[in-house]
């Protein structure tokens, strides 16, 4: 690929608007605050609930290598047609990563094929995340563990498919457990989930989380060749009458 990666990050930016102790953490967007930390290695377009068709034209998306979402309140406004155009495009080989609450989200739920629901308690817990497949592009750089002072806890049973590769597991001081960090294919699409980002703490600051969005974005990124030829289909050779 001789250009840069298109990156897309969608936000409901929703609690910046409405929290004043979101808005401090995140004065200009949870969104903004990610494309931050991707660095200018990357072409990037942010994208929020209450744009038209919330960001996520057929041209932006047509247009978008790799999509980053953050969702959390406001799940069920996300439209129906606008969550089949991206599950859509990922069939096609974009790239996604779902970050935090966006396990929740329609479009989440709809490339899995379960509820995606889980525990989860807000108590300011110390949370270790843990690498568990050190040899994964996505881990690269990371040490051991992601230690963070303070987050949501989020806890098993988590309801997904077995995930093509676990790369993280996390441990919180309430004594839960959780598969934070899971790839999934589906189509010609790779997708990555990530857990930590509850939007009352500086997750989105802390640089070996940076760093794993930063991987996860070149990991996702699409393979270019010819999308398959599905349907009815004429034999490539004559077939010899029997």
């Amino acid at each position: 690929m001789n250009r840069k990666l298109r990156v897309t990050i969608w936000n409901e930016y929703r609690h910046e608007k409405e929290d004043a102790t979101v808005r401090a953490i995140y004065p200009n967007g949870i969104h903004a605050a990610i494309g931050e930390g991707l660095g200018d290695q990357v072409e990037i377009a942010y994208a929020t609930l209450d744009d038209p068709e919330h960001g996520l034209t057929e041209e932006r998306l047509n247009t978008t290598d790799v999509l980053i979402w953050w969702g959390h309140k406001a799940h069920h406004e996300v439209q129906d047609d606008i969550v089949e155009r991206v599950h859509n495009r990922v069939l096609r080989g974009m790239g996604l990563i779902v970050l935090h609450s966006g396990h929740f989200s329609k479009v989440f739920k709809k490339l899995m094929g379960t509820s995606c629901d889980l525990k989860w308690r807000e108590a300011d817990d110390k949370e270790r995340i843990w690498v568990v497949s050190p040899g994964h592009p996505i881990v690269e750089g990371v040490g051991e563990y992601i230690e963070l002072d303070a987050e949501e806890m989020y806890g098993e049973h988590f309801d997904i498919p077995a995930p093509d590769e676990l790369l993280m597991v996390s441990w919180f001081e309430g004594g839960e457990v959780f598969r934070s960090g899971c790839t999934f294919h589906r189509g010609q699409g790779k997708i990555f989930y990530f857990r930590p980002g509850h939007e009352t703490y500086p997750t989105y600051y802390n640089e070996q989380v940076r760093r794993v969005i930063r991987n996860a974005v070149m990991w996702a990124a699409p393979v270019e060749r010819e999308y398959p030829n599905y349907g009815n289909h004429k034999p490539l050779e004559q077939i010899q009458p029997k």
